[in-house]
């Protein structure tokens, strides 16, 4: 196990997406992130099944700078409750998780 992770997240528009991914990597919260449009996600909201098309953004970071990201994505975004899950990383090859650390590791 590492101490990297993968953040999934949506987000209501291309816009919203954009302007997230930009100040996570610009403020080295996140080495990387990965914006994938047009998703369709079905949820409960308020007592009824939503329908909606939204964006998916995978944000790679540490567990040490999870906490910060979260506060940084609920600044940003639109919904009262957005999607903010951390999965860790169990291995990976181990260039890339050096460079992980050495992006993000200034916060």
């Amino acid at each position: 196990m590492t101490d990297k992770g993968i953040v999934f997240m949506t987000a209501s528009s291309s816009q919203e997406a954009d302007l997230i991914a930009n100040r996570l990597v610009e403020k080295r919260l996140a080495a990387c992130v990965n914006i994938i449009s047009q998703i369709k996600s079905l949820y409960w909201w308020e007592g009824k099944i939503c329908n909606d098309e939204e964006v998916l953004l995978t944000a790679k970071t540490t567990a040490r700078i999870f906490p910060e990201l979260v506060r940084e994505v609920k600044k940003l975004h639109s919904y009262e409750v957005p999607e903010i899950v951390f999965t860790p990383i169990q291995d990976g090859s181990k260039e890339y998780l050096n460079w992980i650390t050495e992006v993000t590791k200034t916060v």
